[in-house]
């Protein structure tokens, strides 16, 4: 399970909230290492002021964060290889690293930026480095905005960062997302799932292997789960959620009607 988890940031709301944002971004991006599976790897923009100040704020923040201890020596060492095979890739620039070095086993948070040509002409950039790392899609226009998205995988999550009134505009961008990924966010962040009955913790392939099943919430047991029919099966016979006198006292769908 994992995936990018692209963050699309709308550009009038970014014009004025670039700082915060970024703020709330950089948090997300480094929390536990970057080892969330909901971590933001992608986040897109169209280039103007807007955007500029944004990767400024982010470059501030990334370069107080401390590297720090990954999970297994193994992780530590897959980041490392992805990390500097993504910044080696034509047109990625380094916009803001942490300032110290990175001992044995730690990763060192980074960001990077590339313009949405070079983005789109190398499929390589949407895969996931799994760590504390986020690449900044600089887009020309709106337009090309839509085609880095629709060139998109399948994700676990895609956030839209953007004013009300900026959203509803842009709501034919929100419905091209929702085919993308399995839980759909405005104005957050992606790391950090509640445990609740409406959570839904997958995706599309190849977030997910099924996107039907979440991991997390109450459906989740159905990850677990294998359904079986009976059919012309003595009362005795059947398990006793399925007892004509339902033993249990249990709520049951019997001809469409549930019962007790």
């Amino acid at each position: 399970m994992g995936s990018t988890n692209p963050v699309i940031l709308l550009p009038e709301t970014l014009g004025s909230e670039f700082d915060d944002t970024a703020k709330k971004l950089a948090a997300s991006i480094t929390l536990s290492v970057g080892q969330f599976c909901t971590n933001p790897g992608l986040i897109f923009g169209i280039e103007g002021t807007g955007l500029t100040g944004f990767m400024t704020s982010l470059k501030s923040e990334i370069e107080k964060t401390l590297s720090a201890t990954m999970l297994h020596s193994g992780i530590a060492e897959n980041y490392s290889k992805k990390l500097a095979h993504s910044l080696e890739q034509k047109g990625v620039r380094v916009e803001g690293q942490s300032s110290t070095n990175p001992a044995q086993n730690q990763a060192r948070p980074t960001v990077a930026s590339v313009a949405g040509d070079d983005f789109l002409k190398n499929p390589g950039l949407a895969e996931e480095v799994f760590g504390p790392f986020s690449l900044i899609v600089r887009c020309k226009d709106l337009p090309q905005l839509h085609q880095v998205i629709n060139n998109l995988h399948g994700q676990l999550t895609a956030t839209v960062v953007g004013g009300h009134d900026e959203l509803v505009k842009h709501k034919n961008l929100i419905n091209a997302l929702m085919d993308k990924a399995g839980r759909v966010i405005i104005n957050g962040v992606p790391t950090g799932v509640e445990v609740n009955y409406s959570m839904h913790h997958g995706g599309p392939f190849p977030a997910t292997t099924d996107s039907r099943f979440t991991a997390v919430g109450g459906d989740s047991i159905k990850r677990f789960v294998r359904p079986v029919a009976f059919q012309n099966c003595p009362d005795t016979l059947l398990p006793e959620e399925l007892q004509e006198k339902n033993p249990l006292n249990i709520w049951r769908l019997i001809d469409s009607q549930w019962k007790k």
